[in-house]
């Protein structure tokens, strides 16, 4: 069979300006929170101050990570070389799970390779054809194929909307088995869901609840535990997921909650039954990782503080930037066109700033994506808030303003 339909679908996408294309990017060495881009046609690159990344505490560069990572290379080998439950569960990842459960508060833990196998599999682990999965409309799209996965029907509620995912609760509540899914932090949005809210609606109709702490994993509660510990709705949460690619600067994701849960997902959950297991100097990083997440104190507070000066730079200057407190602050552009313009007038002025579009975002609010890091320093900021008001309102008659 032919597959020249696909040179057609790639043609509309490139007329829609929604065609995605690999860039080689680098980060610099000694200088966090940039990167180096290739250049397009020429074998150069070009110096960027990195605002797209999602490394919101600089640890992705640490020399501390990079020796564990080694050690455990020197001693473990290159790969683990097979399935956890066939030959490849190294010892390594008993030692990581058994830290992540002490840190989260849980019976146990689970690592996985990423989060998106951890989404998919706990989700058609958790759920199956006669069960309800309650979804808010903007949660990550590991979450929606997941649940796709479990064949169990999927119940989308608008966006942080209590009272129609109530009214969802109240019309399936003869479902088999009921589950409530959200992030903790949308990922392109930046805001936080109403966690309490979702508790107590998960208590009143015997529902489970998991959150996917992937962008607030690091960066909320006291010693990095996510959003769930910071507004204290830990122990009504049955399945807390979480990540080690962006706070932690490393690879993989954790699950955690009751022994029972984590016993069910070894027999149950696809995505770790059926992958090669991460290689184990990956688990010895994330390790050391842990340990300074949990000492981060102040990276996490430079990183809240920076975030609340830029996205109020922002809004006070009349651009259309999200709310809420996160690093994650996005700027809606609207058209895929204009995002792509503000994306390449940043990159002209060195900034890395990428253009988000549909179907990651719901059409008509493509947008760049913001996100900070604690190793962005006042200055760096400031100056970029100035060349992101040039950029995005050209001789301030255009573009978003």
């Amino acid at each position: 069979m032919s597959i020249s339909w696909m040179d057609d679908e790639l043609e509309r996408l490139a007329a829609e300006a929604s065609e995605r294309r690999l860039r080689d990017r680098l980060k610099v060495p000694g200088s966090p929170g940039y990167m180096l881009q290739q250049d397009t046609g020429s074998s150069g690159s070009t110096r960027l101050l990195d605002l797209s990344s999602n490394d919101y505490l600089g640890l992705a560069g640490h020399p501390a990570i990079a020796e564990a990572m080694r050690e455990a290379l020197l001693t473990g080998g290159a790969g683990a070389g097979a399935s956890r439950l066939v030959t490849g569960n190294h010892p390594a990842f008993g030692q990581l799970e058994q830290a992540v459960a002490v840190w989260q508060g849980c019976d146990a833990a689970l690592v996985f390779a990423n989060g998106y196998m951890a989404n998919v599999g706990v989700i058609s682990a958790a759920s199956g054809r006669g069960d309800a999965v309650f979804s808010d409309r903007l949660n990550h799209a590991s979450i929606t194929d997941g649940i796709l996965l479990s064949r169990a029907e999927h119940v989308r509620y608008r966006h942080n909307d209590m009272e129609h995912l109530r009214a969802q609760l109240e019309k399936h509540k003869h479902a088999r088995r009921k589950l409530i899914v959200t992030d903790a932090v949308f990922s392109m949005d930046g805001d936080q869901a109403p966690l309490r809210e979702l508790a107590e609606l998960k208590q009143e109709y015997g529902a489970m609840l998991m959150v996917d702490e992937a962008h607030s994993g690091g960066v909320y509660g006291q010693f990095g535990e996510g959003l769930c510990r910071a507004l204290g709705v830990q122990d009504m949460v049955d399945i807390h997921m979480g990540t080690f690619s962006k706070a932690f600067g490393v690879y993989g994701a954790y699950v955690c909650g009751s022994q029972s849960l984590i016993r069910w997902l070894v027999n149950k959950a696809r995505p770790l039954i059926y992958s090669t297991a991460l290689p184990p100097s990956v688990a010895a990083g994330v390790l050391k990782a842990l340990e300074l997440v949990q000492a981060g104190h102040g990276r996490r507070e430079k990183l809240l503080g920076s975030a609340r000066l830029f996205r109020s730079a922002l809004r006070k200057a009349g651009l259309a930037a999200g709310e809420g407190d996160s690093a994650i602050i996005p700027l809606i552009a609207g058209t895929n066109a204009e995002a792509l313009r503000i994306s390449a007038a940043l990159e002209a002025e060195g900034i890395a700033a990428v253009a988000i579009r549909p179907p990651t975002v719901p059409e008509g609010t493509a947008r760049i994506r913001f996100s900070l890091s604690a190793t962005h320093s006042r200055e760096e900021l400031t100056d970029a808030v100035k060349t992101i008001i040039r950029a995005a309102c050209p001789a301030r008659g255009g573009g978003v303003c």
